[in-house]
C-alpha cells in the first residue's frame, strides 16, 4: 500500500514554523511581498488572493498591484524598478502568464536578484547553477525538495527522472537533484524523448510536470518507487458542481498501488508552492534587515 504524502499538512507545518520565527524576529516593520498581476485572468486572480491570505496568516505584509491588461513593457519596468528601490519592499513576485505582448523573461529578469523570491531571474538561476547559498529557488521545485525531506525520500545515488524541462519547474529541479546532499543521479525527458517508458521504469524518483492529464501510466513507474506529480489540469466532470476537476500529469488511480510514496492532485505539490514562496519572501527579509 502506497504512502500518500499530504502537502497541505506539510505546508501547513511550513507556515506555522515560519510564523514561530518571525515573532521571534525584533525589527522596525514586518516582512513585506509585492505581488504583481497583469489583467483579470481567473486563475492568476485566485492565486494572487491564495498567497495575500497566507502572507497574512504567517504575519507578513502584502502589497497588491493590479495593471491592466494594456499596459506596455515599458510602465510595467517603470513599476518593477520602484518596487526595487523602494526599502521597505522585500519581495517581488510577479503572476504568471503575462498577456502575450509583454515579454516575460525581461520582466522577471528586471526584478533585483535578492528581491526575486520566485527565482525567475537569471541571477537566481546562475547562482542555483553554482550551489551559491545567495539563490532564491523557484518555489515549486523547492516545495518539491521538502516534501522529500520530510518525506524520508532517500536521494543519495538513487535514480531520479524529471519529466518536463521548463524553467519553472524542469531545469531547476533537475539541479536540485544533483546538489551535494541530494546526490541523485538525474534523467531529463521531454517532448523529443525517445523511449520514455523505459527510462522513466527505472526512476526510483519520479517527478512529473509535463502539464498533461494523466501521462504518466502505470507502465512507466517501477515497483516501489516514489511519484511526485506537479501536474494541475483541469477535466471535465459531471461529478462537480463547475463541471470541471482537477488531474496530475499522473494517473493516480492506476499508478499509486505500485509506488511506495505519491503525491495526490489536489493536495500534493500545490499548496508548497505558496509555502515556499513565503519562506523565501522571510529570507529576503531576514538578509535586508540584517544588512
Amino acid at each position: 500500500m502506497s504512502e500518500i504524502i499530504d502537502g497541505n499538512a506539510v505546508a501547513k507545518n511550513v507556515h506555522e514554523e515560519l510564523a514561530a520565527e518571525l515573532k521571534n524576529i525584533s525589527a522596525a516593520r514586518r516582512p513585506c511581498v509585492a505581488f504583481i498581476r497583469v489583467g483579470e485572468d481567473p486563475a492568476s486572480v485566485s492565486y494572487v488572493k491564495k498567497k495575500g491570505k497566507v502572507a497574512e496568516e504567517i504575519g507578513i505584509e502584502s502589497r497588491l498591484h493590479v495593471l491592466p491588461e494594456t499596459i506596455s513593457q515599458a510602465e510595467l519596468f517603470a513599476l518593477v524598478d520602484s518596487l526595487n528601490a523602494d526599502d521597505n519592499v522585500d519581495a517581488i513576485l510577479i503572476q504568471a502568464p503575462l498577456p502575450k505582448h509583454l515579454n516575460e523573461r525581461d520582466t522577471f529578469n528586471r526584478v533585483r536578484a535578492d528581491k526575486d523570491v520566485d527565482g525567475f531571474s537569471n541571477a537566481n538561476l546562475g547562482f542555483l547553477c553554482q550551489e551559491d547559498s545567495r539563490a532564491f529557488v523557484a518555489c515549486t521545485p523547492a516545495g518539491i525538495v521538502e516534501l522529500i525531506k520530510r518525506a524520508k525520500i532517500p536521494t543519495v545515488g538513487k535514480k531520479a527522472v524529471v519529466l518536463g524541462r521548463s524553467l519553472i519547474v524542469g531545469k531547476p529541479m533537475a539541479l536540485l537533484l544533483m546538489q551535494k546532499g541530494m546526490d541523485a543521479t538525474v534523467t531529463v525527458c521531454h517532448s523529443k524523448s525517445e523511449n520514455l517508458k523505459e527510462i522513466c521504469a527505472q526512476a526510483d524518483i519520479l517527478i512529473a510536470a509535463v502539464g498533461r492529464p494523466k501521462t504518466v501510466t502505470a507502465d512507466m513507474v517501477k515497483q516501489g518507487a516514489c511519484v511526485i506529480d506537479v501536474g494541475i489540469n483541469r477535466v471535465a466532470s459531471n461529478e462537480t458542481k463547475s463541471g470541471y476537476r482537477l488531474v496530475g500529469d499522473v494517473d493516480f488511480d492506476a499508478v499509486a498501488p505500485k509506488c511506495a510514496k505519491i503525491t495526490p492532485v489536489p493536495g500534493g505539490v500545490g499548496p508548497m508552492t505558496v509555502a515556499m514562496l513565503m519562506k523565501n519572501t522571510l529570507t529576503a527579509y531576514k538578509r535586508h534587515i540584517g544588512k
